[in-house]
């Protein structure tokens, strides 16, 4: 027990959730889960514990090392935070979902092998989809149906990668896989790639996101945008840092999802694609592959994790008052809900970058890596995505929802418990990217979490944030991204908030494939419908046939004369004798 998994101690936790009276009883369990979890990450500490036996191999349930643990401390202030901004829900599949999900992709972080990694890995997908069903409606069943096919599509190559792997290697280890000389061209490898490519949202692998989760609950969504990707995160910065296509599949990440935010009218689905965003920075940097750049990636995912949550918890909380979140029925609410309002500029304006917050002290690391490795047109790509994070989080998100036009509505402000999950998160943001004017960055808390040693090279380091370059880079791109919004809304020329459904990859399922499987039902029922005729046709035939004999008119229904009965009776009585004979 001394060993025992932080994970399990959520996961378990959660699965005993419905017991536990439901009110204050149940919401302060469910608090206690992380923080008892948080102890007993602290007091594990860096090593291996609780290896087991199995198919004659040994195993690793919780390794914690660099990178696991500040993976897992950010899971653990989500999961409790989390657990107070749902403080008013009573739903027990939701809560214990709630718990189980997080708890599986914190031991997926924390698996130290790859049997270990597949079944939380599992765990997490079958699990998160009753977050979206807890909706309990028509759309969100679809699409957790949908959800639930990429999932357990990524489980299945995972499981054929690891399988496929070990034969190659004999090895179940979860290290990087491109060290012992094996490459994206080996079907193992690339199997357990394009595993973690679903589960990261690579592009094209992506839709599942904007699909499923703006249709989970108001606190559903919330949870789900911070682990599964997370998770993925994590996996491909332990087995796949240093692969250079992962430079430029992240790079593309970082750019396409911004013109589909702009043209969006849903302001969870505008974040889901500010999501896409915000992990192919991670991605880029675990490319990239040098400590700076990984450092990055796993600080980013650290902050990404809270400013991205705080701007769900600001829309959760207007959909939990207003009934919608759709730019196109907002406007004005900052008049009744100015605490929201200025949570959600907070969480816009670090993941923007501003100086001061969050954003700022870790995005810079990622883009620093790549100019440093010589990356040019990827960092030109970075910088460009940052000024479109700016466009679309960072100012559309706030606009439309509670400034713009007028919509009417004047909904209360948001209940106590969110207030208190977004303030505390909304501190840390700010916490977090002010702290090292004060304590500079070898004091930095957040750099001390980070998974290999900060070296300060040189005045103009990537580490030191708050240098003029920095500053003045960052405040232009800031600059002409809000002037390029300014004018383009005085003019008339950015795109008006439209009720409107928008494609995105999924047409190719939606329009094509569903245009396919159409043509492949026609010509089904048309093959069924020829091979039925041919088999029907040839029973009537043989049902004549039969008729024709058997039948009143048949010829085995004519009277016989007695003396030809006799005849043949003989024949088969001789028949029979010879054969009696021959035995």
């Amino acid at each position: 027990m001394a060993e025992f998994s932080p994970a399990l101690i959520i996961l378990l936790g959660g699965l005993f959730v419905p017991l536990v009276p439901n009110g204050w009883a149940r919401n302060l369990f469910m608090l206690a889960l992380p923080l008892l979890a948080a102890v007993q990450l602290i007091n594990l500490g860096v090593g291996e514990y609780w290896n087991y036996e199995l198919f004659g191999q040994s195993l690793t349930l919780t390794r914690i090392d660099g990178l696991s643990r500040i993976f897992s401390t950010i899971f653990l202030i989500a999961i409790a935070l989390n657990v107070v901004y749902a403080w008013h829900v009573r739903d027990p599949v939701q809560q214990s979902a709630s718990l189980v999900y997080p708890g599986a992709a914190l031991g997926g972080v924390l698996a130290g092998d790859l049997i270990t990694l597949f079944i939380f890995w599992e765990i997490a997908a079958i699990s998160s989809v009753f977050l979206i069903w807890a909706s309990r409606n028509r759309r969100a069943f679809y699409a957790g149906m949908r959800y639930l096919a990429w999932q357990v599509g990524s489980g299945v190559l995972l499981l054929m990668g690891v399988v496929l792997y070990f034969r190659a290697s004999g090895s179940l280890a979860f290290e990087n896989f491109l060290d012992g000389g094996m490459s994206l061209s080996d079907p193992a490898v690339l199997f357990i790639f394009i595993a973690f490519g679903i589960k990261s949202a690579f592009p094209l692998l992506h839709n599942w996101v904007q699909d499923a989760y703006p249709e989970s609950t108001v606190t559903g969504t919330i949870v789900l945008s911070i682990f599964t990707t997370k998770l993925a995160v994590a996996s491909l910065a332990r087995g796949f840092a240093g692969a250079e296509a992962l430079v430029y599949i992240g790079a593309a990440m970082t750019a396409f999802p911004i013109f589909f935010a702009v043209i969006e009218n849903d302001l969870r689905r505008v974040l889901t694609y500010s999501l896409n965003n915000q992990v192919g920075f991670m991605i880029v940097g675990i490319g990239i592959g040098t400590p700076l750049a990984l450092n990055g990636a796993a600080a980013y995912a650290f902050c990404n994790i809270l400013f991205e949550g705080l701007l769900f918890m600001a829309m959760g909380a207007v959909l939990y008052r207003t009934g919608t979140v759709k730019g196109s029925e907002l406007g004005g609410l900052y008049k009744t809900m100015p605490l929201t309002a200025i949570f959600c500029i907070i969480g816009a304006a670090s993941i923007s970058a501003f100086p001061l917050f969050s954003g700022f002290i870790s995005k810079g690391l990622i883009i620093g890596a790549a100019a440093k490795e010589h990356y040019y047109w990827v960092w030109m790509t970075l910088l460009f995505a940052a000024a479109g994070v700016f466009h679309h989080s960072g100012i559309k998100i706030p606009f439309f929802a509670f400034f713009a036009h007028d919509s009417g509505k004047r909904p209360k402000e948001a209940p106590l418990h969110m207030l208190i999950a977004m303030g505390i998160t909304a501190f840390l943001c700010i916490f977090i990217g002010s702290a090292q004017i004060f304590t500079g960055p070898l004091g930095d808390p957040l750099y001390a979490l980070m998974p290999f040693e900060v070296k300060i090279e040189d005045a103009h380091s990537s580490y030191i944030a708050y240098t003029a370059p920095h500053i003045v880079t960052q405040l232009q791109i800031l600059l002409f991204s809000g002037l390029a919004f300014a004018v383009l809304q005085k003019t008339g020329l950015y795109p008006p908030e439209l009720k409107s459904t928008n494609l995105d990859s999924d047409w190719l399922y939606r329009v094509p494939g569903r245009a396919f499987l159409g043509w492949a039902t026609g010509a089904s029922r048309a093959t069924w419908n020829a091979l039925w005729a041919i088999f029907s046709g040839r029973i009537q035939v043989l049902m004549a046939r039969i008729y024709a004999v058997h039948g009143p008119e048949g010829q085995m229904s004519r009277s016989w004369p007695i003396g030809f009965m006799a005849l043949w009776t003989a024949v088969l009585l001789a028949l029979v004798l010879v054969l009696s004979f021959l035995a």
